[in-house]
């Protein structure tokens, strides 16, 4: 699957040989602060954990995994917009509610790039289910409870608060809120 341009930007969907690029975006403390407190990912970590799990959801005919962003006038990799069905690492995946995340260099912060490429990929990804027969009803996003510039980009894709809670995950726990939208279809 491809993904349109917005306005700004262009994507690509990534796979195994992109772990330069997945490296080097977690290589800034700012970056990181929310994730897991600031500590650089090593390439150790991408290339045994993070590549991995990629792999686990990456679905290209469904535009699931993690997708490029580009500034379209000069090629210049911006950051990255994760899709994958909600619970995918759990025995209970729900494909009707995907998860959308993201993750920017620090330096396109406050352009409205994440919001911009969050709601090219999640319009596209949605359409492709509704040919594909997979019922994508909700688009999901979860952040710590104090990452208020992810929670404001939720909020302008037009998600609500659903609740808070303890994520637990294989690759750390930490006090989460989950956002939630309805698509049409």
């Amino acid at each position: 699957m491809n993904i349109d341009n917005s306005e700004r930007l262009k994507f690509r969907l990534m796979d195994v040989t992109d772990t330069q690029a997945l490296w080097q975006i977690d290589q800034d403390p700012l970056v990181m602060k929310f994730l897991n407190g600031g500590t650089p990912s090593t390439k150790h970590e991408v290339n045994s954990v993070f590549m991995p799990r990629m792999q686990q959801y990456r679905n290209e005919a469904l535009g699931w995994g993690i997708w490029q962003v580009l500034d379209k006038c000069n090629d210049e990799y911006l950051g990255w917009i994760l899709i994958r069905p909600m619970a995918f690492f759990t025995d209970k995946p729900q494909l009707n509610d995907l998860e959308i995340g993201w993750r920017f260099f620090q330096h396109t912060w406050g352009n409205g790039f994440a919001t911009e490429a969050a709601q090219a990929i999640q319009r596209a990804v949605v359409s492709v289910s509704v040919l594909s027969g997979t019922e994508v009803t909700h688009i999901s996003a979860l952040a710590v409870a104090d990452n208020l510039a992810s929670i404001a980009v939720m909020k302008k894709m037009g998600m609500r608060f659903v609740k808070s809670f303890r994520h637990t995950d294989p690759i750390g726990d930490w006090d989460a809120v989950h956002y939630q939208m309805s698509v049409s279809q």
